[in-house]
């Protein structure tokens, strides 16, 4: 059995190797085939916010989104961490307004902007955030829109014996081919319960949300309502500046990403991305650390998405800024050393059908 974590990063100081950190890998088809790993890919941990979009998933197949007109920007909110940009607000504010729902209703929390500028403008007004601006806003609302919807209570929402919290656990499980009871429970950051899996099965949840030949036409549809806005929004599943964003604008439809808390991500290959005929990929990414400034599973995300030839020689440069190697330097602009990732996988052959 290999060992859970393997050294996947680096940050070097002339020729010496300064830090390194340990992650794990799996890059699963649409068929369960897996096609890479690296550690062990049956190491177990939590998606955190790259579960999002199983989260969002049971209210879509049940056409949610039009019962609330909601849009693929709200759609593509849903499944996002934002950034907390008036833009964002704004669009969490409508769909408020069209499920009539209420910020006292969130439960989510409330925590200052990513998005450093906005965080900085609120501070000089005196302005102290609210729920909207939480990262996980979209999501929480979409809870409480599938609540409504049904007719179910919003004000217990977010407990796990909750028809609709149990209903994403019953979708994810199967998204990802697990038994419900396998499912490890957990309550995440913003009080939602949130799954850990094998990474192995995370990847495959991703490929099949890509590619979901096979599965029920309600369910398809889902798959290919999320994936669709969350690709033509990436602005709402991130923000400006952030790696999720930029690296779906560089995909152009074609690559689904989408981050979560303590080095976890999750990357999502739409089929015929690898070239005519190729399935869907999913990738699951755990930096065992947590990651702090995300500058591994990044960077590990770049080097991945090279080998499988996901994106050209090119589009790396426009990545530069998250790797795959980065040169370092210090206050003065001198070179001291280079991050850069500590594998070296060979071409991923994909099989086509």
């Amino acid at each position: 059995m290999p060992a859970p974590y393997q050294p996947i990063f680096e940050a070097t100081r002339g020729r010496i190797s300064e830090s390194l950190q340990f992650g794990a890998v799996a890059v699963v088809d649409s068929h369960g085939r897996l096609l890479a790993s690296l550690g062990d890919p049956q190491v177990v941990t939590f998606l955190r916010s790259t579960a999002k979009p199983f989260q969002a998933m049971p209210f879509i197949e049940r056409e949610g989104q039009e019962t609330y007109h909601f849009n693929n920007s709200e759609i593509a909110l849903m499944c996002a961490s934002h950034s907390g940009t008036d833009e964002h607000v704004a669009a969490v504010q409508g769909m408020h307004q069209k499920a009539s729902l209420h910020l006292e209703d969130l439960q989510c929390g409330a925590h200052y902007p990513y998005h450093e500028a906005t965080a900085d403008a609120m501070k000089v007004r005196g302005e102290t955030p609210n729920a909207f601006r939480h990262n996980c806003s979209g999501k929480h609302t979409g809870m409480l829109a599938h609540a409504k919807m049904r007719g179910l209570p919003t004000g217990s929402y977010l407990e796990v014996d909750h028809p609709v919290q149990q209903e994403i656990l019953q979708t994810f499980a199967e998204m990802c081919d697990l038994p419900p009871a396998q499912v490890e429970l957990g309550i995440d950051g913003c009080s939602a319960p949130n799954f850990a899996s094998p990474i192995f099965h995370a990847a495959l949840g991703y490929a099949r949300l890509c590619d979901p030949f096979g599965l029920s036409a309600s369910r398809t549809k889902a798959c290919q309502v999320i994936t669709h806005a969350m690709t033509s929004h990436p602005e709402m599943v991130g923000g400006p500046g952030r790696f999720d964003t930029k690296l779906m604008e560089l995909g152009k439809g074609r690559i689904l990403v989408k981050g979560g808390a303590e080095g976890y991500q999750g990357i999502g290959l739409l089929p015929d991305a690898l070239g005519a005929g190729s399935p869907g990929v999913g990738i699951a990414i755990k930096i065992s650390d947590g990651d702090p400034t995300g500058r591994a599973r990044h960077a590990v995300s770049l080097a991945i998405l090279n080998s499988l030839g996901a994106i050209s020689e090119s589009d790396p440069r426009t990545l530069a800024e998250f790797g795959p190697v980065k040169t370092l330097t210090n206050f003065r602009k001198l070179v001291i050393g280079e991050s850069r990732p500590t594998f070296s996988l060979p071409p991923i052959k994909v099989e086509h059908d």
